[in-house]
């Protein structure tokens, strides 16, 4: 039996879905954290289904913005000139989001402070992802070598 070593365009579609549902949760959590302490802080112990709806759909649609426009500049190799623009570009789109759906009452000092824990949040995940890629890297050689080994002892 023939095994196949290309991956199929239904497997690469699928792997990019993946990794976007897995973003737009990870963000979203990390915003509604956000969200959260602010109202908290104001006094407020309920949060806005309407303002978590929204930021969740704007988390879908951002995420596939990242994936397909935007370079995927989180899950890159390293943090250039166009992976920061990347970032600035969906915080940007964040902030302004915030303010038109009022989240935080139309506040420049939160909605500045949002942008500064937007970007802190996309590089700790840069980070994550890049520690991951390494953990994986030496995962598969010591699988490798491993293999190797075992099949030159045979």
């Amino acid at each position: 039996m023939k095994e196949k070593k290309k991956l199929s365009l239904w497997e690469l579609y699928l792997t990019k879905e993946i990794g976007i549902e897995f973003k737009a949760c990870l963000y979203f959590f990390a915003f509604l954290f956000f969200y959260c302490t602010y109202r908290v802080i104001n006094g407020i112990y309920d949060a806005s289904i309407l303002h978590m709806t929204e930021l969740i759909l704007i988390c879908y649609v951002i995420g596939y913005i990242q994936v397909y426009l935007l370079w995927n500049f989180d899950e890159a190799d390293k943090l250039g000139i166009k992976e920061v623009i990347g970032m600035v570009i969906c915080t940007a789109v964040y902030c302004a989001l915030s303010l038109l759906f009022n989240w935080f009452s139309k506040s420049i000092l939160v909605t500045a402070l949002f942008a500064a824990y937007i970007l802190l949040v996309y590089f700790c995940v840069y980070l994550i992802y890049k520690y991951k890629r390494e953990i994986d890297d030496k995962k598969l050689n010591e699988d490798l070598k491993f293999f190797q080994t075992k099949h030159k002892s045979e």
